[in-house]
C-alpha cells in the first residue's frame, strides 16, 4: 500500500516540474483559472498521499498464531431447595 502513495508523490512531482514552469498563474480568463486549479488539485494529491503514508495501519499480525483463549464453563454448584 506505501508503494502506491510513494508511486503518486513521485509522479505529481514529476508533473509539477514539467508543468509548473509553464503555468501563468496570473492570466486572466480561462487560462488563469485552470492554472490554479491544476495547481490546487496537485496539492491535494500530495496532502493525500503524505496523509496516507503517515497514517497506514500497522500490518495486522496472524490471527491463526495468536488464537484468544477460550474459557471453559463450569459447572455452577447451585442448590435448589
Amino acid at each position: 500500500m506505501k508503494n502506491r502513495y510513494l508511486l503518486q508523490l513521485l509522479l505529481c512531482g514529476v508533473m509539477l516540474y514539467y508543468g509548473l514552469p509553464r503555468f501563468d498563474i496570473y492570466a486572466g480568463g480561462a487560462e488563469g483559472v485552470f492554472a490554479i486549479s491544476w495547481l490546487a488539485f496537485a496539492l491535494f494529491v500530495i496532502a493525500g498521499s503524505l496523509l496516507g503514508l503517515l497514517y497506514t495501519p500497522k500490518k495486522a499480525t496472524n490471527k491463526a498464531s495468536k488464537a484468544p483463549v477460550r474459557k471453559t464453563k463450569r459447572k455452577s454448584a447451585r442448590s435448589y431447595s
